[in-house]
């Protein structure tokens, strides 16, 4: 086969990806082998393939391709989540443009044109993933909302509902007044913002005094049942206990005393709103004080808000604001900074908002997964500074608000009969519902009609917490030969900002459904930054095309630059070049092997120092091996990967090809040459993971080889012992040669002259090793000597002296022209900068770093004088 002159990525990477896909390398099934396997973070069914997602799946495929070559039966499981939030906002988005309101649909019609959308858009960014060359088992992709996935979330729900751990409860929660719905904390973005502080006078009940209160939002006054101080506080012990009139509704409120309230915050004193503030909320329920909710779902004012009905809560706040003014109660405003919660996907402020809601009992539950990572290390993280953050949240975990008003999603299956708060039942069918119903209501008399199901759906973390499990249908049917063989999970590839939302959620359903860790290994990322620090953002404008990336520097130039800066957990400050480099290190791997392999190759005896080169890289490769694979333990791919390149880079092509390489149009011995093609192979092997498509076509291209024989299922490298001592010694080799090399360049001896090299050998280095430096010094001859030879250039390396005899190396007559030229330049240079020392003006003026500059300069001008002078002493 004809080897193209240059690496084109772009027709290689769908050749590869095609010949993958069509000969089943990617796919599993449960055999005799030893499980690897590694469900996918599900990606939103909304998303497109960005620089984060870049860098995770390039993670898991990094690690799955290992697997693979090692022998081991690995198993990717793809998939997408079906984000309720996300999805039904686009879906409304996109019914909106057609003229088409959301509220006019039923549930069903929502729903179809929900499904409508997800199979015309949903799934893009599995699609883009395979440009990256992800190796996912295809055919067991996933969807958090395909029946059988949603079969085993109702499943779960009933199941832990009849254990007593799901219940319905009235609470403060996260509202999207703009979605309408209740959000997760991993939903709520804290953005950091200026608004007002509003100072208040309250009139105390039956005086003419008043006390002030100061707060970022004058409407909730209406909302307000309490003013609250806190007991040390000498400024207010005489309030305590008295009423104040809450002003614009008049209600009359009692002032009490809290220790929460910061004496130093405002004025000291504190307005409860229990309906609009979770502490408030929490206050409140220690008082037994009164709940006033002023706010629609939609954050307009009900009728609480008196005459401010209907208005929108940023308009109520201006016009409450200007009432506040003409009543002459607002003594002041003041600018504040703080950080507001924010709708992740709507961008709407969020109301801490009460509302009944389906919770889970999260304390017990958490028992399993608390032990599991903190005390038995059944599941590792990665880096291990993670679990002190885990260990915070599992200790302090809260019951999980699991219900959401979105008709996306897995309908909640409780179903009502009656008026009463508890007349309902929760069942996996709307048939096993009646006959319950029938039987809690002891109506027999009841109906289907009778019974209407909850319009709720379940928070879409729900789903993803059994993802482990039901992506093997390990909760509908729990004894199946493919839960029982692939669970628990290997490793598991994701963000920190999901270690409690998602992670810890699904180490708690592993021990509750399975009594075992879904997975052994979390590596936790960082996040992918720009050069100034900053995260990657659409709406920074920072954010990379990640397909306009890979076609320009090839999938293997993107994996290679987002993982060479990648340090294990830490941020990665993404910068292209990177990206250059990795195509770089392709180019140069893809000349290299186009060097190999014009070689002519000839039946003739291995020169010594070709063979002494061989052995010292299978050595250095396999102490490379060794290092490699102990990153690989500590999931520090990044170090695996530099220690790859480097290996590659600078042992391979810089050192080894160097030194076995024929001379100019002679041919090369067959042994060497085989050697050679076996140490390729090798660093292909180890290379794979990371750059899978350059590899497999260098390894088609150096045998033709049946799909059996494909680089993506071939045996990976074993470590073996190595000669630790030829290792060392060649690392002095190599300085000799580079002594060599810098009086070449420093001297203008051309490379292509032959130079005699005498040596004292106070090391006793092998001269075994001789022919290696002549060979890569162009050294006709080599002698060790007892005593320094004169009139000869040198060079030391530790103990050992070198030397290179001027004569017949050098023109002496052109060098020492040079070495004129130099000390005439070095010496004028020396008298601009003494002159300059010597104004008293300059030195009496100047700062000390300057002066201390010139000074530094004076000094090394007299040295490069002393070293000129010293060598053309040696001339002469």
């Amino acid at each position: 086969m004809t080897i193209p002159t240059k690496y084109s990525a772009s027709s290689v990477e769908d050749k590869w990806y095609s010949y993958w896909m069509e000969h089943k390398y990617f796919k599993s099934v449960p055999d005799e082998r030893e499980p690897y396997t590694i469900v996918i973070p599900p990606p939103n069914v909304t998303g497109v393939l960005h620089m984060g997602h870049m860098l995770n799946n390039t993670i898991q495929d990094v690690l799955i391709r290992r697997a693979r070559l090692r022998g081991k039966n690995a198993c990717w499981v793809p998939g997408t989540d079906h984000a309720s939030i996300a999805t039904e906002a686009k879906v409304v988005a996109k019914l909106k443009e057609q003229g088409i309101d959301k509220n006019k649909l039923s549930r069903e019609e929502f729903l179809s044109h929900a499904w409508d959308w997800t199979h015309e858009y949903g799934g893009v960014i599995l699609e883009q993933l395979k440009k990256l060359g992800c190796s996912c088992d295809w055919d067991r992709t996933k969807f958090t909302m395909d029946d059988a996935m949603s079969e085993s979330v109702i499943k779960v729900f009933v199941d832990l509902y009849n254990k007593g751990l799901i219940y319905r409860g009235y609470r403060m929660v996260n509202w999207d007044p703009e979605a309408k719905t209740t959000l997760s904390d991993e939903e709520v973005i804290h953005v950091e913002r200026t608004d007002k502080l509003y100072y208040v006078n309250y009139q105390i009940e039956n005086q003419d005094d008043f006390i002030t209160i100061a707060t970022t939002r004058p409407e909730t006054i209406l909302g307000d049942t309490a003013v609250c101080v806190n007991p040390n506080d000498e400024r207010f012990q005489h309030l305590i206990g008295k009423n104040v009139i809450v002003p614009i509704c008049n209600r009359i409120v009692p002032i009490i005393a809290d220790d929460y309230v910061d004496m130093e915050f405002g004025t000291g004193c504190l307005k409860i709103t229990p309906a609009h503030d979770v502490n408030d909320k929490e206050i409140g329920d220690r008082h037994g004080l009164e709940v006033v909710d002023i706010l629609n779902d939609d954050a307009t004012l009900n009728s609480f808000g008196l005459h401010h009905q209907g208005k929108d809560r940023v308009e109520a706040r201006k016009h409450v604001t200007q009432e506040l003014i003409d009543l002459g109660i607002l003594s002041k405003t003041e600018d504040i900074t703080h950080k507001v919660g924010t709708s992740e996907r709507t961008k709407a402020v969020i109301e801490p908002r009460l509302s009944d809601q389906w919770f889970l009992k999260m304390q017990d539950l958490a028992k399993p997964a608390i032990k599991a990572v903190l005390e038995d290390e059944d599941v590792k993280l990665f880096p291990k500074r993670f679990n002190n953050t885990y260990r915070h949240w599992m200790e302090n975990i809260r019951d999980w608000n699991i219900s959401r008003q979105l008709l996306w999603g897995q309908q909640i299956p409780a179903y009502f009969y009656g008026d009463g708060k508890d007349d309902f039942v929760v069942a996996e069918s709307a048939e096993d519902a009646l006959q319950l119903a029938q039987e809690k209501s002891k109506n027999t008399q009841l109906t289907a009609n009778d019974l209407t199901q909850d319009k709720d759906a379940l928070d879409t973390w729900f789903s993803s917490w059994l993802w482990p499990i039901s992506v093997f249908d390990g909760i509908r049917n729990p004894d199946n030969p493919e839960i029982e063989y692939y669970y628990p999970t290997n490793d598991l590839v994701t963000g920190p900002d999901i270690l409690f939302f998602w992670v810890a959620r699904m180490i708690v359903a592993g021990y509750e459904y399975r009594d075992e860790k879904p997975f052994e290994n979390v590596y936790l990322t960082g996040l992918v930054r720009d050069k100034q620090r900053r995260k990657m953002s659409k709406s920074l404008g920072n954010s990379p095309d990640a397909l306009k990336l890979i076609e320009d520097y090839g999938a293997d130039g993107v994996r290679v630059g987002l993982l060479l800066s990648s340090a294990a957990g830490n941020d990665l400050m993404f910068d292209e070049d990177l990206c250059n480099q990795g195509k770089g290190f392709a180019n140069k791997i893809w000349n290299a092997f186009r060097l190999v392999t014009g070689w002519e190759v000839a039946d003739i005896q291995q020169p010594e120092a070709s063979k002494i080169a061989v052995e010292w890289y299978e050595s250095r490769f396999q102490q490379a091996l060794v290092d490699i694979e102990d990153h690989y333990s500590k999931y520090r791919l990044s170090d695996a990967l530099m220690g790859i390149y480097k290996l590659i880079w600078d042992d391979f092509c810089s050192w080894l090809l160097e030194m076995i390489k024929p001379e100019y149009q002679q041919p090369i011995d067959s042994k060497t040459f085989k050697s050679v093609i076996d140490i390729f192979e090798s660093n292909l092997k180890l290379l794979h993971p990371f750059m899978p498509f350059l590899t497999e076509e260098i390894w088609h291209f150096i045998a033709d080889r049946s799909p059996e024989e494909a680089l993506i299922v071939a045996k990976y490298p074993k470590v073996e012992a190595f000669d630790a001592h030829l290792i060392s010694d060649f690392e002095v080799v190599k300085e000799v040669v580079s002594g060599i090399r810098t009086i070449r360049k420093d001297k203008n001896i051309s490379f292509k002259d032959r130079i005699e090299l005498s040596f004292i050998n106070n090391e006793n280095l092998s001269e075994r090793y001789n022919s290696v430096i002549e060979r890569m010094g162009n050294i006709s001859k080599m002698e060790s000597v007892t005593d320094a030879v004169d009139g000869a250039l040198s060079f030391r390396v530790h103990a050992n002296e070198y030397f290179i005899p001027i004569s017949g190396a050098i023109n002496v007559e052109e060098e020492i022209k040079k070495l004129n030229d130099e000390l005439s330049y070095t010496e004028g240079f020396l008298k601009s900068v003494q002159k300059k020392l010597s104004n008293e003006r300059f030195v009496n003026n100047a700062p000390e770093q300057v002066l201390q500059n010139e000074r530094n300069k004076e000094a090394d001008a007299l040295a490069k004088i002393e070293t000129i002078n010293s060598s053309l002493a040696s001339l002469k």
